[in-house]
């Protein structure tokens, strides 16, 4: 008798178990956006420049060191943070300074954003510093952009191809 108990005790377990799973597999409904405002999606991962400029060897210095550590210039691995600021219509709403990665600080530092606009024409600016400067941008980029409704927009950086990039 205890074993029909116990038989029909995990039956029913596993029956409440995978109907637990069932309902939360399609439920509550997950919305990826609002379908009323536009998404906007700041992503950069970029290295900025050296701490210390790389010290460039001589002929006669590169010469006079061993054949396995010849090296045409010496260069420390630290990073810079870098600078990132948004503005949409005139108002700054993501201003960051990010550190780079790494356990030396020598990797590349990342930022991601996402917010919410209403839909509508924008002017949206996108600066990002990844020098030593005190004042000024490295890269700017200003353009009257529309969003759409339930849409993504990204504004992604890539130095390789110029800087700012809008889609």
């Amino acid at each position: 008798m205890t074993r029909i108990l116990r038989i029909a005790s995990q039956g029913m377990l596993f029956a409440a178990f995978a109907a637990f799973v069932y309902y939360f597999s399609s439920a509550p409904r997950y919305e990826y956006a609002r379908p009323d405002l536009a998404t906007v999606k700041l992503s950069v991962s970029h290295g900025a420049a050296l701490v210390e400029p790389c010290v460039q060897f001589t002929v006669e210095e590169i010469a006079a060191m061993p054949l396995d550590d010849r090296r045409p210039a010496q260069c420390e691995r630290e990073r810079l943070p870098l600078t990132v600021e948004l503005e949409v219509d005139g108002e700054v709403v993501v201003d960051i300074e990010a550190a780079p990665l790494g356990l030396s600080n020598d990797g590349p530092a990342s930022i991601y954003e996402r917010f919410t606009l209403q839909p509508g024409s924008h002017r949206i600016t996108a600066r990002l510093r990844d020098t030593d400067r005190a004042e000024g941008w490295d890269y700017t980029h200003t353009e009257d952009v529309t969003l759409e409704a339930g849409r993504y927009f990204t504004v992604t950086f890539k130095a390789a191809t110029g800087g700012f990039v809008y889609r």
